[in-house]
């Protein structure tokens, strides 16, 4: 009987240790940091002389690089920031079989990471072009001047993380001809009180200004001033 009694005692610490264990386990917060800034080559057209400087950085979380890095990232909470990637494309030919792979960096869409988690997630940007497009955060809306596949058109956009659909998306004339990066348009300037943006280009004579509604959608300007 003693034996037994002595058993379940041992037992029941085993098991509080192990739940002890994995809650601590759970709870560790994880090491998220940035590595040093690199320059490498961004091929903006078919002829190497074309080739642009590009700094990335790696993206570390618990000592291992997760995803590259281009420019500075944005906090959007104390616990979830933005930031930029950069990828590594593989740009050899059918008939290259057998020989090196040959790698080009470029830019690339936007991540959201958890500091508390260290789950990094893709950010839903409709239209978003990462060779034209640039954008500006403010809180968790990051507006951006994007280009339609196939239509040449160009739209002034703002998402809001957590949101499927932006909460603008109207027609801002056409796509830049210019081959450059960053030609799409201007980088958004952002106001608050009232949470407001402008979008503006330099073939566009006019800038057009969105008046963001806390987690209501937003209406342009006008449409406020007539309210």
């Amino acid at each position: 009987m003693k034996f037994w009694r002595r058993w379940s005692t041992l037992c029941c610490v085993l098991v509080i240790c192990a739940t002890q264990c994995t809650v601590f386990a759970a709870s560790r917060p994880h090491v998220i940091a940035f590595g040093r800034w690199m320059t490498v080559k961004w091929m903006v057209g078919s002829e190497q002389k074309n080739a642009l400087d590009l700094k990335i950085r790696g993206l570390y979380i618990d000592g291992r690089v997760r995803e590259f890095t281009v420019g500075a990232a944005h906090d959007i909470t104390e616990k979830i920031f933005a930031v930029q990637s950069a990828t590594r494309m593989n740009d050899a030919l059918p008939q290259d079989s057998g020989a090196a792979a040959h790698w080009q960096w470029e830019r690339s869409g936007w991540l959201l990471v958890n500091r508390e988690t260290g789950h990094i997630s893709v950010l839903n940007l409709p239209d978003f072009d990462s060779y034209y497009s640039v954008g500006s955060w403010y809180r968790d809306y990051f507006a951006y001047c994007g280009i339609s596949t196939g239509e040449s058109k160009r739209y002034a956009i703002v998402v809001e993380t957590g949101r499927r659909k932006p909460i603008v998306r109207q027609g801002f004339g056409q796509a830049p001809k210019d081959a450059m990066p960053d030609s799409g348009c201007a980088a958004p300037a952002w106001e608050r009180q009232p949470a407001r943006v402008t979008f503006s280009a330099s073939d566009e004579k006019q800038s057009p200004t969105y008046v963001i509604r806390d987690h209501a959608g937003a209406v342009s300007a006008e449409e406020q001033a007539e309210e």
